[in-house]
């Protein structure tokens, strides 16, 4: 029974440390920025040979400042960097970039961090319909080395 009161607490202070670390950040940039960012990254992928990652989320979303964090740890980073222009598309509280949101397959209703992966040429290749990503704060890092993994170039 002690395993598993400590296995609960050592969970519950993770997310606690997540959650403090990513409060007061600003991940994604203001709506009205995500297709000029999304038109850049079209332009260095085509140049680059890179795919596109767009991350649709808001920053009061706490399971995707998680994400980002993943994104962006020592094992992660490298294989994002390498492989991925990253595009944060701010979708507001569910009411801004719907239309984006749309085009690239991503039903907000099941809930964000939503990610779709684009190829160098701007071709959808994947989306997350099903909300894989929407409880990331109870979720490792290596869920995400893994999905980097799958869909890199």
């Amino acid at each position: 029974m002690k395993p598993i009161k400590y296995l609960a607490l050592a969970a519950l202070l993770t997310i606690s440390a997540l959650q403090a670390r990513s409060a007061g950040r600003a991940i994604y940039p203001e709506p009205a920025q995500a297709k000029t960012d999304l038109a850049a990254a079209l332009k260095t992928a085509a140049a680059s040979h890179k795919r596109i990652l767009l991350d649709f989320g808001g920053n009061w979303c706490p399971d995707c400042q998680a994400l980002d964090l993943y994104f962006h740890d020592a094992v992660n980073r490298p294989i994002l960097e390498a492989n991925f222009l990253l595009v944060h598309v701010n979708i507001g509280h569910m009411d801004a970039n719907v239309d984006l949101a749309e085009e690239y397959g991503i039903p907000l209703h099941r809930g964000v961090p939503a990610v779709a992966v684009l190829d160098e040429q701007g071709k959808l290749l994947y989306s997350q319909t099903s909300g894989e990503f929407e409880d990331m704060r109870n979720m490792a890092s290596s869920d995400v080395t893994r999905f980097l993994r799958q869909w890199k170039r």
